[in-house]
């Protein structure tokens, strides 16, 4: 397992935003997933993404690596965020935008 968690964590320090999700942004494989990328465009944000559904490997070790469940999971400058609840929480609370901002991440002009 230490292989997966070197190329996770790999994936996450040299990504600004990374999602690791089931499907492609252009084509999700779940409505969680789906919920996040939607958020994602919408701030009209650059982000990487990993589909765990290409590994069983990748899809058991995101889970370790970040100790939580559930896939989605969204990394902002090598910080675990969370799954699509708690993405799509902050969004509509405007922290979501607060967070990428604190970290250098340019987001689309709101209002």
């Amino acid at each position: 397992m230490t292989d997966i968690n070197a190329t996770i964590s790999e994936q996450v320090k040299s990504n600004p935003v990374m999602l690791f999700m089931k499907g492609t942004p252009d084509f999700p494989q779940c409505g969680f997933s789906g919920q996040v990328v939607q958020i994602l465009k919408y701030l009209d944000l650059e982000f990487s993404s990993a589909n765990v559904l290409e590994s069983d490997e990748l899809r058991q070790g995101i889970k370790s690596f970040s100790n939580w469940p559930t896939i989605p999971q969204l990394y902002v400058k090598g910080e675990f965020v969370g799954g699509a609840d708690i993405v799509r929480e902050m969004f509509q609370a405007g922290e979501l935008q607060e967070l990428l901002t604190r970290n250098g991440i340019k987001i689309k002009a709101q209002g």
